[in-house]
């Protein structure tokens, strides 16, 4: 019998509105596979007027290896329930996977979901008298019969316990970040003189001192003074950001953060950040969701407090957002389709969970003794 035949054809598949990202993940699994044969399968995603739903799929998924990208943000994608037309919010998608899962009745030989943005992952404990949405629907995925889950940056690391018999992976986008960077700011100096990373609160001090570590720079970070007297839209309202770190003082800054939801809370480090003499702040967010819209965005870059916001292409972007001045995308599909591609292969994605070899390769190669990216490099990111 053929491996191929033994691991099952690779499949990919997307909830709805993937279509874009999965069209390059596809172009480097051809290309790594050496096929014209496409690896994404089109499921069909039916609305009834009453809002209900079901997903088909026409064609034959047995002992396929089927890996399910699923951007539980996808705003983009509406759907008409009474003649009406409504966006589709998170548990719209999160039932769309359900159903997909459904659909494939068991007949895939292994079903992996790649979910950049956990579903209500910042739902992840309880204080109060509350739901556990993450866990809930974590486990519901794993009795589904999920055996992979894969993630970026998740929230709350721990969220991992709510499936313990399950491979759920956490993925961090940090060389990506760190090429985007150079290739947009070539001017740029990685050294501990002009450069920075910030924290902007305690829960992401692990995250900034990643980055600090590879890299070699001093770390600052903010913590959040909360009224705990007041719930408002579901949490404490920040009264401050304090700081606590060395002097920012004529050095470039990098704000490192897993979500901006409505801007405000970076927007406030970064004002605190000039303030305190800053030259240039720049933003890592790996998802950048803008609830409130761009307008706040777009004032303080017209007044000098952000230079620079970077987030991926895992999750949906507005045609507007992309069109910033302040916006850089970050590409993850290539790093998307090596982890389809090493689960698939029975291969471990330690090094792509790890990429601290690659970044050290990256600095010792295309770094000159000044931190700053060789002229030779600009177009080679």
């Amino acid at each position: 019998m053929e491996m191929d035949e033994i691991k099952g054809k690779l499949t990919v598949i997307g909830t709805s509105g993937c279509d874009e990202f999965l069209k390059e993940v596809d172009y480097w699994l051809k290309t790594w596979q050496l096929t014209s044969d496409s690896t994404i399968i089109k499921p069909q995603y039916i609305r009834f007027g009453t809002g209900e739903a079901k997903t088909v799929i026409s064609d034959s998924v047995r002992s396929h290896d089927i890996f399910i990208y699923a951007d539980m943000f996808n705003h983009g994608v509406t759907f008409k329930m009474y003649e009406k037309e409504y966006p589709m919010s998170p548990d719209d998608h999160f039932q769309d996977l359900k159903r997909l899962i459904c659909a494939i009745a068991g007949k895939g030989r292994r079903v992996n979901v790649i979910m950049p943005m956990i579903y209500e992952g910042r739902q992840d404990k309880r204080t109060l008298r509350e739901s556990l949405d993450a866990a809930i629907s974590l486990k519901e995925l794993a009795d589904m019969g999920v055996v992979n889950l894969v993630s970026f940056d998740i929230h709350n690391i721990g969220i991992q316990n709510a499936i313990p018999m399950c491979s759920f992976d956490n993925v961090h986008p940090t060389y990506q970040m760190i090429k985007a960077l150079l290739k947009k700011v070539p001017d740029i100096a990685i050294n501990r003189e002009k450069l920075m990373m910030i924290s902007p609160d305690e829960g992401g001090m692990n995250r900034c001192m990643y980055y600090s570590s590879v890299l070699k720079l001093e770390l600052g970070t903010f913590y959040k003074r909360r009224d705990y007297s007041v719930v408002k839209d579901g949490k404490n309202p920040i009264k401050a950001h304090q700081y606590l770190g060395k002097s920012v003082k004529g050095k470039d800054v990098i704000i490192v953060d897993d979500i901006i939801s409505s801007g405000e809370s970076v927007l406030d480090v970064a004002r605190q950040l000039k303030s305190r003499g800053a030259q240039r702040v720049f933003v890592f967010a790996s998802f950048g969701l803008f609830c409130n819209g761009l307008k706040k965005i777009d004032k303080a870059y017209k007044n000098g407090v952000i230079d620079q916001i970077f987030t991926t292409n895992l999750i949906y972007r507005t045609p507007e957002l992309r069109q910033r001045e302040w916006y850089t995308e970050v590409d993850m599909c290539k790093y998307v389709a090596l982890i389809i591609s090493a689960l698939h292969t029975d291969h471990s994605i330690s090094s792509l969970l790890n990429p601290v070899d690659r970044i050290h390769k990256l600095l010792d190669t295309k770094i000159d003794e000044n931190g700053m990216l060789r002229p030779e490099y600009k177009d080679t990111l």
